[in-house]
């Protein structure tokens, strides 16, 4: 049978191990949906801004057209 699916309002979990050696890492995330939201619209707006700046760093200098017309 199936798990339960957990309610909307429920925390997601998660939990990662890592060994190497000698070393070893455990890390525990626990975040609410709003917080998914939330991680997602700044993921999102951390990508379009850096598209932005690779956009106007690689093209070749422009006009503004209104700017053009003025004679400035």
């Amino acid at each position: 049978m199936a798990d339960p699916v957990p309610a909307a309002s429920e925390p997601q979990k998660a939990r990662l191990k890592l060994n190497a050696g000698p070393a070893s890492l455990t890390l525990h995330v626990r975040v609410t949906p709003t917080g998914l939201l939330a991680i997602g619209g700044l993921v999102s707006g951390i990508l379009l801004s850096t598209a932005v700046l690779v956009w106007s760093a690689t093209s070749v200098p422009r006009r503004h057209p209104i700017a053009s017309r003025l004679g400035r």
